[in-house]
């Protein structure tokens, strides 16, 4: 099996997060199958999308797991050049939407999944690729839920684009909306309202107090970009008409922790701020509220460098550069859920991931491919 081959059909399955992803699902259950390999698909509640896991070998030993999204980022009012959906190569790039976060690994994991089963494996090669990634790491949850009830994998790799650096980190996240509700009235008796829009303005204010503190009392890393803890609001939503005094207005804002602050305590923190902004007008308007819930969340990854599982990486690859990325992954999940060790590696740079024209180098897959040639050949000793 060529990888490129492989990422032109999976390229060529639109699996925006709005959309089903069976089609794409159906294509890598149907090329497995011809391997003799059985996999078990795990749909959602609709039934328009499902995860999938394979294992290959022995079944009672730990493995080492594959673990990759399905899903891509839309496309709508991006300047492409040429069909998203259709991949192309020029000057030794492969362009389409999804080749580099994250089907450029999918392809080569597919054909490492190729490569095992014609070996006799005394460790097993897992597969899991799931859905609804880009919006939370919806789909791996519920096959997190399969999987504590199975025999642990030995170590996960999670092959968002790293350049096939070796990262052992990033930060956690908690996606969060707070609902400012005012008292409506006439514009022109603007004092006699309570304008939740002015409510959304002072809680943002208040993030960005909590944002400077961190920034310069909180826990710092220099392996991220952005050694600390980040709080940002993200959209802001409010109003209906100009001489209307708006009695609802919502923030949605982010927290993006290190493994040493405790994202739990900085949105209590901020909880505390909302009730404190809203506090004030309740003698006057007993339904002003500032209310903070959490809309979704993931934990970080943090792991150490001199680990079994970053020395049994190191054997995998060409030196790699040890780095922590700045993005999120399914990874932290993995670690907490399971209590197995957990590493982000995979070809291509989310540089290019989301834009227009993103792409994954002909080098980087022939050099994930080298990677997964070794993992297999470890995988049958």
């Amino acid at each position: 099996m060529d990888s490129v081959g492989l990422l032109e059909r999976l390229v060529g399955f639109p699996t925006v997060s709005a959309r089903s992803n069976l089609a794409l699902i159906g294509f890598v259950r149907d090329v497995l199958a011809e391997r003799g390999i059985e996999a078990r698909l795990l749909p959602d509640a609709t039934g328009e999308k499902a995860s999938l896991f394979v294992t290959i070998g022995p079944r009672e030993t730990p493995g080492i797991m594959l673990s990759g999204h399905t899903d891509v980022v839309p496309t709508e009012g991006q300047a492409w050049t040429a069909d998203p959906f259709v991949l192309a190569e020029r000057d030794g790039r492969l362009y389409g939407r999804g080749t580099a976060d994250m089907k450029g690994f999918l392809a080569c994991a597919l054909r490492a999944a190729d490569l095992a089963s014609r070996k006799p494996l005394a460790t097993p090669l897992h597969l899991a690729l799931s859905y609804d990634e880009e919006i939370g790491c919806v789909g791996v949850r519920p096959m997190l839920d399969m999987l504590a009830a199975a025999p642990r994998p030995r170590l996960v790799i999670v092959g968002e684009p790293t350049s096939l650096a070796l990262a052992l980190g990033h930060k956690g996240k908690v996606a969060a909306r707070a609902t400012c509700c005012g008292i409506a009235a006439h514009s022109a008796l603007a004092p006699h309202g309570l304008n939740a829009i002015h409510l959304a303005a002072d809680f943002v204010a208040a993030l960005r107090r909590r944002q400077a503190a961190l920034a310069a009392e909180g826990a710092r890393d220099e392996a991220y970009d952005v050694p600390y803890t980040t709080v940002h609001a993200g959209l802001i939503r409010g109003g209906t008409a100009l001489n209307i005094v708006p009695d609802r207005a919502e923030v949605d804002f982010e927290i993006r922790n290190l493994a040493a602050d405790d994202a739990t305590a900085i949105l209590s923190a901020i909880t505390e701020d909302a009730a404190a902004i809203a506090a004030p007008h309740r003698r006057r308007f007993p339904a002003a509220a500032v209310c903070v819930e959490v809309v979704n969340d993931y934990p970080g990854l943090d792991e150490a460098a001199e680990s079994e599982a970053a020395a049994f990486m190191r054997g995998l690859l060409d030196a790699p550069a040890i780095t922590k990325v700045a993005f999120g992954t399914e990874g932290g999940l993995f670690r907490e859920r399971l209590g197995v060790p957990v590493v982000v590696c995979g070809p291509g740079s989310m540089d290019q991931g989301h834009k227009p024209d993103e792409f994954v180098s002909r080098a980087q897959i022939e050099a994930c491919d080298g990677m997964m040639d070794r993992l297999v050949e470890r995988l049958a000793r």
